[in-house]
């Protein structure tokens, strides 16, 4: 299914129905290496878009642990983009909410400020709210959560009392990413109890308690970053012939972007960078040569980078 499918919009209850029957195969064909997390993902969407999840509460909440770059914030974008009409989640950074003074940056100080999770929200009647590293959030922000997972609103500085119901709210932290890369060996079940009992020791319970879903996200292998190459180095080939670039890239492609975007502790966080870098700096050398953009691209061992072969019509 394509990335682009996303941005149809439901336009009835059956096309819903057939659209939410997609999700699971949508999510797995873009996150790979976490299939563990999948089916309780998929379970808590759909209940939540057939509204048989509880008014008063956010349609959905997640947390999502595991160390960097192994998909937490990019499943949370994929599901968003899929439910909502291509939008992106409402994200805001805990690492930058860790004084005291964060709740009046959040829902404003003064009577006439809603703060910066009012101006986020906006308009928007549904949606995805996202609040990475919330280890990292100071105790009085972590209030303001209590009362979003309670009774899903927020009431802003000015009054103004903001229904979160047609929300999912998610939560990334990497609290136990030690733990997971150590046993990477170890069963997945294993590690999931493990890491969620580092959660459960450094996050309120009260907090914890009531988020629908705590899901554990494991380390990426060498095999499952070389998906995740492929299909990036696909995202950007679909993106690039949008802007009239036509690229074609053979496996031998795929070796030299996993060598230099492979991170063992980053997971797939280098590899977005490397592949985009790499295949627009092939487009600008051929644009700059001989004036095309594209074309085969290939590998120039030699210099250690790619470089644009134009394609010569069959006679």
């Amino acid at each position: 299914m394509s990335i682009e499918a996303a941005t149809i919009p439901f336009a009835s209850a059956s096309a819903r129905t057939e659209r939410l029957r997609g999700l699971r195969p949508h999510l797995e064909a873009n996150i790979r290496g976490q299939p563990h997390v999948m089916e309780r993902t998929t379970s808590v969407l759909t209940r939540g878009e057939l509204g048989l999840s509880n008014p008063g509460r956010p349609k959905g909440s997640f947390l999502f642990v595991g160390p960097t770059g192994v998909g937490k914030t990019e499943l949370t974008n994929v599901f968003t983009a899929y439910l909502f009409e291509g939008r992106k989640p409402i994200r805001f950074d805990m690492s930058e909410y860790q004084n005291q003074s964060s709740v009046e940056k959040l829902i404003g100080q003064k009577a006439d400020e809603t703060g910066l999770l009012g101006r986020a929200l906006g308009g928007a009647a549904e949606g995805t709210l996202l609040f990475d590293e919330i280890e990292k959030a100071h105790p009085l922000v972590l209030d303001l959560f209590l009362q979003i997972l309670d009774d899903a609103s927020i009431t802003f500085a000015t009054g103004e009392r903001k229904n979160l119901s047609r929300f999912y709210t998610v939560f990334t932290s990497n609290i136990g990413s030690s733990e997971v890369m150590r046993m990477s060996s170890a069963p997945m079940a294993t590690v999931e109890r493990t890491v969620l009992s580092r959660v459960g020791q450094q996050l309120r319970p009260e907090l914890v308690g009531r988020i629908t879903e705590k899901l554990v996200f494991g380390r990426l292998s060498f095999d499952t970053q070389r998906e995740i190459c492929e299909l990036m180095i696909e995202r950007e080939r679909a993106r690039l012939r949008n802007l009239g670039f036509a690229l074609e890239a053979n496996g031998e492609v795929v070796e030299f972007l996993i060598r230099r975007g492979f991170h063992k502790n980053l997971g797939a966080r280098p590899m977005r960078a490397t592949v985009e870098r790499h295949l627009q700096d092939a487009i600008a050398d051929g644009m700059l040569l001989n004036g095309a953009g594209s074309g085969r691209v290939v590998v120039d061992a030699r210099n250690e980078r790619l470089v644009l072969h134009l394609i010569t019509p069959s006679v």
